[in-house]
Formats: C-alpha cells, structure tokens, sequence
C-alpha cells in the first residue's frame, strides 16, 4: 500500500504487518456478505426516510369547485331527497374526501339507502353510517331524480 495515503503520522507504524496474509480462521466459517451487511440494518442512519419518500409520492387530487348551474342542480336534487327521505331513497353519492396528511384528496363513490340529512351539519347520512360532507358533493343520482 501507498504510505502517503496514510498521512505524514502514520510513518512506518504498519510496516510489519502490511504485507501478512489476511487471517481465515479454522474453526469458524467465514460470513457470507449478505449477511454482514444484515447485521447493520437495525443502525439504519435515515430511519423513516423510505416512508417519508413513498408519503411524498403518493399521489392526491385536487378539489375541483362546482360551478353555480351544478351547485343549483344539487340543491334540487337535495330537495326530492328531503321529500322523500322516510322512503330511506337509494342514492349514489360521489363526494371529495380531503386527505389528513397532505394537500388534495380521493374522489370517492357511495352508494347506500339514505337515512337523514343533517342541513345544520351540511351531511348525508347514510344506513349504513357512511356519513358525506355536502361541501364536498360533486354529483348525486337516484332513480328519484327521473321521476321527478
């Protein structure tokens, strides 16, 4: 080996065991490198850092805000459901879900019987207990609104 790339203190201090065989011992097999590698994990200096990165790739939508024709068409449609909600009418509700831990959301369809509808709230409340932010409705269909 080179003496300079050991810096000006280190000398000669080596020189005696520089050029012996590495040792294999007898008695104890040799560890494959998979495995010396393993033994080091738990020590992982960036611990989270993997989840941290598939956190930041997930992907979210954005809210897209209802213009004021499909606002009014919902409303309507809010209506028939509130005249007819003793009936427990069949609705498919798709709705904008905000996501807890970072902009955006998933757009997301539910379909169930109707059991009340909570305007101080502003919620669907379904049989079933799925619960519908109405800020968040985009779209609503039941076989009311075409008998209407």
């Amino acid at each position: 080996m080179d003496r300079d790339r050991h810096g000006p203190e280190a000398g000669g201090r080596y020189d005696d065991i520089m050029d012996l065989p590495h040792h294999v011992s007898a008695v104890h097999p040799q560890m494959p490198l998979s495995d010396r590698a393993a033994q080091f994990s738990p020590f992982a200096a960036l611990t989270g850092y993997g989840d941290a990165v598939r956190e930041t790739a997930r992907i979210t939508d954005a809210f897209v805000c209802l213009d004021e024709d499909s606002r009014e068409s919902l409303d309507g449609k809010l209506c028939i459901l509130q005249e007819h909600i003793g009936e427990r009418p069949e609705v498919t509700v798709t709705f904008f879900r905000p996501d807890n831990r970072k902009d955006g959301g998933t757009y997301e369809t539910a379909t169930g019987n109707l059991k009340k509808i909570d305007t101080w709230g502003r919620k669907l409340v379904m049989s079933d207990g799925t619960v519908v932010s109405m800020d968040y409705v985009i779209q609503m269909e039941s076989g009311l609104f075409w008998k209407a």
